[in-house]
């Protein structure tokens, strides 16, 4: 998607563009739902002096309407620098896909003179980046490179970007993912069973297997019913699930709807998430804003919310044994279980809510334009 963003004071235009839909959908990935809650904030004057517009570069359904979708974005960037509209676009970015159709975004910028925001949040961008060949490597370099500002969600990835190129170093801002605020959740009755609740696709990357193995260490405890949402591999747990008996303690729906989501949310008492690779995922975002305990592994921004005993409890990616005993703490210690989730809730209202992003947003394209400018 492309957020096309005008800025009326002070007198500059500026641009976004990003990678999701005009439509929410859970099954359309975490950036696609931060847009979905940036959209409203900035086309309500919530953050004043500037003016958005969003334009989707990838649409829903068959991957080979994407280059319609692609050429209308780029048509729509040319004609508003034509006319002078626009100031800066902003570039949501991604691996496979998403970084080619951004590599001829941000090649249109550069000829138009137009600076761009690069915006990362590609899971496993760094891998990507990694394996590209000659060609395509030296494009991505020259596309961070010639970026007014590069925005990354966590400290690791802020490290990763400028060792890759290190001309970009002073124009990296670290800025985390932020969701709406659902508000403080009441006091819980008890109840015989916690609820566990994963989101993700399902797979490898997710650590999905070693949750299920994990749960399967807990079937002797009857306090737990899990649910894990989300696409990919959903066969392969139902297998596991019911390989390890406790097909009857684990829902795996798929993909659900976001307001079944959210009050699946709602009703949670821990958030497992025991990935191999991540960027900031939103989920994690989400149940903090709940005030959710969370469990979760170290890897890529997590480390700069998630903290051991502070505000959740960390396992090594892979590790079931610990998985499964960080679980079982959870389930039986009430007061921790609270006392993480308010840590959570705190870190979500000082650093992740979404008012708070737009600002940070927005402040962001300006400094990138101010230094264009050359009046910073």
């Amino acid at each position: 998607a492309v957020p096309a963003l005008t800025s009326a004071a002070p007198a500059h235009r500026s641009w976004r563009h990003s990678g999701g839909h005009a439509e929410p959908s859970r099954g359309w990935g975490g950036i696609g739902r931060v847009m979905d809650g940036l959209r409203p904030v900035l086309l309500a004057g919530e953050v004043p002096g500037v003016r958005v517009r969003f334009v989707v570069s990838r649409g829903r359904g068959s991957i080979l309407l994407s280059p319609l979708y692609l050429a209308r974005t780029l048509m729509t960037i040319a004609c508003e620098s034509l006319f002078r509209r626009v100031d800066i676009v902003h570039i949501n970015l991604s691996q496979d896909g998403s970084a080619f159709r951004k590599l001829i975004v941000a090649w249109l910028c550069r000829r138009l003179t137009l600076p761009y925001v690069l915006h990362l949040h590609g899971s496993h961008f760094h891998t990507f980046w990694e394996r590209a060949g000659g060609r395509l490597s030296r494009a991505l370099d020259t596309m961070f490179r010639h970026s007014a500002m590069t925005v990354v969600l966590g400290t690791a990835w802020r490290d990763f970007v400028s060792a890759r190129v290190p001309a970009l170093g002073p124009r990296i801002v670290i800025l985390p993912t932020a969701t709406r605020d659902p508000g403080r959740r009441t006091a819980r009755q008890s109840r015989e069973q916690r609820r566990i609740v994963f989101s993700g696709a399902h797979g490898p990357r997710k650590g999905t297997r070693e949750l299920i193995d994990a749960l399967g260490s807990l079937a002797d405890d009857p306090s737990w019913f899990a649910t894990m949402t989300g696409n990919g591999e959903i066969e392969r747990t139902r297998h596991a699930a019911k390989s390890l008996g406790i097909a009857d303690r684990v829902a795996i729906p798929g993909w659900i709807p976001d307001a079944e989501f959210e009050s699946l949310l709602d009703d949670a008492d821990i958030l497992v998430l025991p990935s191999y690779d991540e960027n900031l995922p939103l989920s994690v975002v989400e149940a903090f804003a709940r005030g959710i305990a969370v469990i979760a592994t170290p890897v890529g921004a997590l480390p700069d919310i998630v903290k051991d005993g502070v505000s959740g409890l960390v396992v090594q990616a892979g590790d079931v044994g610990a998985l499964g005993e960080g679980i079982r703490r959870l389930l039986r210690d009430d007061a921790l279980r609270t006392r993480l989730g308010n840590a959570g809730r705190c870190v979500y209202e000082s650093r992740l809510m979404l008012a708070v992003y737009a600002r940070n947003l927005v402040e962001a394209w300006r400094r990138a334009r101010a230094q264009i400018s050359g009046t910073s």
